[in-house]
């Protein structure tokens, strides 16, 4: 790979993130992506500045033929035109070759939900008589009553926590911040991890992120994943912890809150991710859901 590619390699890496405004993920995703593209080429004798339309079809069809599935084909595409649109900044194309190219038509899983009575039964299974089972109890809680990522979770800090007004400020994707109120069950669990449980393991360090591990140092998002996939196994409910995200916002929406509001919640960019959790049938559950947050009963945190 020529110094030329390199260089364009490094400046799309660095739009992605600095001007596109994604994480290092995101970017470190496309790059990938775009590197496969630069590597056919090379196989092929094709240098980049003689690529053509019919050149992304080929290699599209190539990525197919060999076994690559239609989603990630999908997403190959979107990095690709990207890629083309600095190509086409830098004349290096006369045009972006790969944004009239039909994608592959990708039909879009819904997510899947629990009932308020299985998030009960995850979280009841925590054995809260240890600090770190204090510490799971509201890790949990948090997570399902702010719909939260686990990396947002895993990098939640002590300072953004508001328990006066009960909000938390949320670094999200892009790094963007956005402010989520939690409930009653939440707040019991939080105070009775950061002030009682929490100094028990953290001890004199200072550590900004409100979950750590049994050392006191920050709480990974692996570790958070294995935790909860202990409880999944304990409690007989099959879930992952994203299924917590997933159940806060289809609750919500159950519930009555307009799909803007829970776009904003979730930190989602576009409204078009957010509505994939209107597919609930609002008759089901809206019995069980409050006004605002329709989570499981709140009973001050009392099993």
């Amino acid at each position: 790979m020529d110094g030329s590619i390199e260089n364009l390699l490094q400046d799309f890496y660095n739009e992605i993130i600095f001007v596109e405004n994604h994480s290092k993920v995101t970017a470190e995703t496309y790059l990938i992506s775009v590197k496969e593209f630069v590597s056919y080429l090379k196989a092929n004798n094709i240098s980049i500045d003689h690529v053509t339309a019919q050149t992304v079809l080929y290699y599209s069809a190539w990525r197919k033929t060999n076994g690559v599935s239609e989603l990630t084909i999908a997403k190959d595409m979107t990095a690709l035109c990207e890629f083309g649109s600095l190509l086409v900044r830098n004349q290096v194309w006369d045009d972006n070759y790969v944004a009239d190219l039909d994608r592959p038509k990708i039909s879009r899983a819904l997510p899947k939900v629990l009932e308020i009575n299985q998030v009960d039964s995850l979280l009841a299974v925590i054995d809260v008589s240890t600090p770190l089972g204090v510490r799971d109890r509201a890790l949990y809680e948090v997570i399902y009553s702010c719909g939260l990522r686990i990396s947002e979770a895993s990098g939640l800090l002590l300072s953004n926590i508001h328990f006066e007004e009960k909000v938390l400020i949320v670094r999200g994707k892009g790094d963007k911040e956005r402010l989520i109120p939690f409930g009653g069950d939440a707040e019991f669990w939080l105070k009775q991890w950061i002030f009682e449980a929490r100094p028990v393991i953290v001890g004199p360090k200072i550590v900004e992120e409100v979950f750590v591990n049994s050392r006191g140092e920050v709480l990974s998002r692996k570790g958070i994943w294995k935790n909860f996939k202990a409880l999944g196994i304990k409690s007989g409910v099959d879930a992952k912890v994203h299924t917590l995200r997933h159940s806060f916002a289809t609750h919500l929406l159950a519930g009555g809150a307009d799909l803007r509001s829970v776009q904003e919640l979730l930190g989602h960019a576009d409204l078009a991710t957010t509505q994939i959790y209107t597919h609930v049938d609002d008759s089901q559950l809206k019995d069980h859901h409050r006004d605002y947050f329709p989570g499981h009963k709140d009973n001050g945190g009392k099993e």
